[in-house]
């Protein structure tokens, strides 16, 4: 462990890579030279410019966007996409969300503002412990889009498949597990993401629409939804979080650095499996999510009551460790694992929870 760093396991603001700590830092004052901190850079300026203009191009490459998608850097996170995708897509008002989790659920509520929402599948009353499979669908025809949120910070939960949707565009919300594995990007008409999580830091919202999506706004929404306009401005209708796509950046390079997409998937399923592996042959700790159904990214689990669960969350702080406590809707332990967490923060973790079990059996 870095000297007077801890490991970090929160499911966002998460951590950061070192590198690129260390490159934002070495950078702050005077960024390549331009005498000024890229906080403190207009966004109309060329040195921003090239900024702005190779980030686009890096996550272009490393996700292998086809050429008929634009990519917009926006404000607002995921949050603000909720309403947005429906302000902009629906023209039957028609949608069909599936909800396997807090997020989904909000995404569906807010929807609901603006258009006939319809509930494909729910999870709720089973805890939201499981990925509904195909048959666990019901689509309507007829419908402007189906919505998932691909994986569930707060439940643990995550696809392994992409839905057959009868047509309809697919839509989502990846916040969580962005750029930790493979996709194709063609089976989805928008892919969104807050950046808090595998692509740097909060206020950032990543929107991979197909252009034929971007249509003419309706007259009624606010400018900063209307996609034709961003598309448009290239992103810049305004001013953007600009500090947070340069930090998307600084990500997006070291993700290359590191072999890319492929590298950090096959080091997602190495950190998980160690602790599910863990978690499978033990008695003490409980797993939440289905076997069949959990996330790479999020590991949520309880201890056998509450109060051993705060006296986990309370000696892991001590030992150097930090937001593992899970979410208010599920409690217990929550380890979130994503790109930046390096093997031997779940090493440590491993060893913690070993430790702390046979010391409270």
């Amino acid at each position: 462990m870095t000297e007077k760093r801890v490991y970090n396991f929160s499911a966002g603001p998460s951590m950061l890579p070192l590198p690129v700590l260390e490159a934002a830092r070495d950078q702050m004052m005077n960024y390549e030279g331009s005498g000024m901190s890229v906080m403190e850079m207009s966004h109309r300026s060329a040195v921003y410019q090239k900024i702005f203009d190779e980030t686009k191009a890096d996550l272009k490459e490393l996700l292998n966007v086809p050429d008929n998608y634009d990519i917009l850097l926006l404000h607002g996170g995921a949050t603000q996409q909720f309403g947005t995708i429906a302000l902009n897509l629906c023209e039957k008002g028609r949608a069909d969300y599936v909800v396997t989790g807090v997020f989904s659920g909000k995404a569906a509520t807010e929807a609901a503002k603006f258009t006939d929402v319809h509930i494909a599948y729910t999870g709720k009353e089973g805890g939201f412990k499981h990925i509904p499979t195909q048959d666990e669908l019901d689509i309507r025809d007829d419908i402007d889009y189906v919505h998932i949120c691909n994986n569930n910070t707060v439940m643990g939960t995550e696809y392994n498949y992409v839905p057959d949707t009868k047509g309809a565009v697919l839509v989502a919300d990846m916040s969580s597990d962005i750029l930790s594995r493979p996709i194709d990007v063609s089976k989805y008409g928008i892919i969104y993401a807050g950046a808090q999580k595998n692509m740097g830091i909060a206020g950032l919202g990543v929107v991979i629409i197909r252009k034929d999506l971007i249509k003419p706004h309706k007259e009624n929404i606010q400018v900063l939804s209307e996609y034709d306009t961003m598309a448009k401005a290239g992103s810049m209708y305004n001013t953007p979080p600009a500090y947070a796509i340069y930090v998307l950046g600084l990500m997006l390079k070291w993700v290359k650095s590191m072999g890319g997409v492929d590298v950090m998937y096959e080091r997602s399923k190495k950190k998980a499996a160690m602790l599910y592996d863990y978690l499978d042959h033990q008695d003490f700790y409980i797993p939440h999510a289905d076997k069949d159904s959990r996330s790479n990214m999020n590991v949520t689990f309880t201890t056998p009551n509450k109060d051993l669960d705060a006296k986990f969350v309370k000696e892991s702080i001590a030992a150097g460790m930090t937001n593992l406590k899970g979410h208010r809707a599920v409690g217990g332990i929550r380890a979130s694992i994503y790109n930046a967490m390096p093997i031997e923060g779940v090493e440590y973790l491993l060893d913690f929870m070993k430790k702390f079990a046979e010391e409270n059996k």
